[in-house]
């Protein structure tokens, strides 16, 4: 199994997986325990944190053709979503998690599955180009509109009324959520790691990243959706300990 995988992408995942540890472990000391770390309040964590979920999303779309079982994962990976969101909106409501991270990873590797077939039919050149300039064009649809600067279109209020409308990325009025990842703009995120990785296979760029040198790091990519599941309550075990 481990001669057959893309070991570079699994040691990736799991570099990502210690910077979003020491990220939340960051806002748990500041949010939770009150401790004034300065650099955590500024444009600096904020891009910190884009970091993290935009190489998450990447390397999820990025493997969605490499993996046998897209739809069985995608709905495993949702499910864990679902999880989260009970267990915080019932057990740490001040900090609950609706519509994270996790959600849209299995509802992009659904959606994904269901449409794969038309996907494969697109040059990989012309959907990397489109959805990253989805992706750009629809950042602010939260905030209530489309495209960028000067070149904006508001969206009608209408628009943002029920928990569908939040789950597509037209929040709601009132809603709050500490991680929100609606399905747009981030599905084209999704896609655009997706063609970016069928246009390295179809340069033949991909061998290099079955060298791995980094067991650890590729271990905790493997187990990816473990480790971020049992995160947080060692996170809290730990501030428990700080007293």
């Amino acid at each position: 199994m481990t001669a057959a995988r893309y070991i570079k992408l699994d040691e990736l995942r799991g570099l990502t997986l210690i910077s979003m540890i020491a990220y939340h472990a960051c806002w748990d000391l500041v949010y939770i325990k009150g401790w004034p770390l300065e650099f955590y309040t500024g444009k600096g964590a904020f891009v910190w944190q884009q970091s993290i979920c935009w190489t998450f999303i990447l390397l999820s779309g990025f493997c969605a053709t490499l993996g046998h079982h897209p739809l069985r994962r995608g709905l495993t990976v949702f499910g864990a979503g679902a999880l989260v969101s009970v267990i915080t909106y019932w057990f740490a409501y001040e900090e609950r998690i609706l519509f994270g991270i996790l959600t849209l990873l299995g509802s992009s590797m659904i959606v994904f599955a269901m449409m794969r077939k038309l996907l494969e039919r697109i040059p990989c050149e012309v959907g990397l180009l489109l959805s990253a300039l989805a992706f750009v064009l629809s950042y602010s649809l939260k905030d209530g509109y489309l495209g960028i600067g000067d070149h904006r279109l508001a969206l009608p209020g209408a628009w943002y009324v029920n928990w569908f409308t939040t789950y597509l990325g037209l929040p709601q009025e009132g809603f709050f959520s500490t991680d929100y990842f609606p399905l747009i703009p981030w599905f084209f995120l999704f896609l655009a790691g997706h063609f970016l990785g069928a246009l390295l296979q179809k340069k033949g760029a991909m061998e290099y990243l079955r060298r791995g040198h980094f067991g650890a790091l590729e271990w905790m990519g493997r187990h990816s959706l473990g480790i971020y599941l049992l995160h947080q309550p060692g996170l809290a075990l730990c501030l428990g300990l700080l007293g």
